[in-house]
């Protein structure tokens, strides 16, 4: 009886302190987090700052938290550096991992993945890093460039990975290697597809695992594109939205929702609404909305309603989802980025220079039930904000700002 009762008392710390991992834009990469207990109102100054942390150089990606620790990239000079923090916005380490971009927008764009003990980082040069969490050691590096024959692309890559069960996805855009799949431990390939032989995008992929073959969804040059999860047979692909001027855009990760796939593109381009068919080997046009052009700030999805800002058309929208019908638009922080956590939108706007914003999710009106200025840090106000334990993360070039909103 001794001898059982002190094997459980080991086994109770594992149970507890299981490995915890850090996704692109929430658990589904669909914006939402899932917290709750969080204010719906903000006091006049805004929430409570907890803690800043400066000097992490440049940035546009998202800040990934797992295990007690958040793990987020800066660029300086060619170089690109991990920074490791404690949730008290203490420093613990930092480390080269490689180089980085430095012919335009010189930051770093690719959110750290965190999965099962390892951290996944990729540059804007093709380069993908898997590293060990707890010594930062480098496990393996594929370059999709080189090693898939990919092609870059204007601004430099910006893919978060994807990962499912033992594969990671990636898209380096070759003509024989459009996408890939890769042992997330070793690297080793497990299948490449030449799906439409065209260069990526600057989006991240979903997954969609409730039809008949799960499958990988994307954008690619000018296409919606589906792979099949298991062996990258291209399931099925959509002609995207237009652009104007025709930049082929397209970064935002697409929302997924009961058989219906909605994307949205900037530059005027606009979103539409597409519905599997045939157990997810077709899809059909439900209905396009040229009005909700969002370039960069992704969307989020609330009850029957999509909420996202118009970047060419500078502003908030929402739209019904089942129709696509313009439920009404303000010139209020457009454009910007839009998460949601507790029934409540989070939008962090390029408006003023800089503002995180309050939302009441409202189809009839839209409602702010809070605002506050984004002084600190440099550059674009383009990182997409993180929720985790009560606490707000925005990113702001070189700096993280913590906010208390329990």
């Amino acid at each position: 009886m001794k001898n059982y009762l002190f094997v459980v008392a080991l086994f109770i710390p594992v149970m507890l302190y299981a490995q915890k991992n850090s996704q692109w834009r929430g658990e589904n990469r669909d914006g939402i987090y899932h917290e709750t207990e969080l204010l719906k109102v903000w006091p006049a100054n805004g929430p409570q700052l907890l803690w800043k942390y400066e000097g992490l150089g440049g940035s546009y990606a998202s800040v990934a938290i797992a295990n007690g620790k958040i793990y987020l990239t800066g660029q300086t000079d060619d170089k690109l550096i991990l920074y490791v923090l404690d949730l008290k916005g203490q420093l613990i380490t930092k480390k080269e991992v490689g180089k980085e971009w430095t012919k335009s927008h010189v930051s770093t764009r690719c959110t750290v993945i965190v999965n099962d003990g390892k951290l996944y980082i990729g540059n804007s040069l093709g380069q993908m890093f898997c590293i060990d969490e707890d010594t930062l050691n480098e496990v393996w590096k594929k370059d999709l460039l080189r090693d898939f024959d990919g092609e870059n692309i204007m601004w430099g890559m910006t893919e978060s990975p994807l990962i499912v069960g033992e594969k990671i996805f990636l898209t380096p855009g070759g003509v024989k290697n459009n996408m890939v799949a890769l042992n997330k431990n070793t690297g080793e390939l497990i299948w490449s597809s030449p799906g439409l032989g065209s260069t990526s995008t600057y989006c991240s992929p979903m997954y969609i695992g409730d039809q008949s073959a799960p499958m990988i969804v994307t954008n690619i040059y000018q296409q919606v594109v589906a792979f099949n999860a298991n062996t990258g047979d291209l399931l099925w692909s959509h002609p995207q939205m237009h652009q104007t001027p025709s930049r082929n855009i397209h970064p935002n990760t697409p929302i997924y929702s009961d058989g219906m796939i909605f994307t949205t593109t900037g530059y005027r381009g606009g979103a539409m609404m597409l519905r599997l068919k045939d157990g997810g080997k077709a899809v059909e046009l439900v209905w396009k909305n040229t009005e909700m052009d969002n370039q960069i700030g992704g969307a989020v999805k609330i009850g029957d309603y999509v909420y996202a800002s118009g970047d060419g058309h500078r502003y908030l929208f929402c739209v019904d989802w089942k129709t696509g019908k313009t439920m009404w638009k303000v010139r209020d922080l457009a454009p910007c980025n839009v998460i949601a956590a507790d029934g409540m939108l989070y939008c962090y706007s390029e408006a003023e220079h800089g503002v995180m914003a309050l939302v009441k999710p409202n189809p009839e009106k839209f409602e702010m039930t809070g605002k506050f200025k984004v002084a600190l840090g440099t550059d674009r106000h383009w990182a997409h904000p993180v929720i985790h334990e009560g606490v707000l993360y925005i990113r702001h070039g070189d700096v993280l700002m913590a906010y208390k909103i329990k």
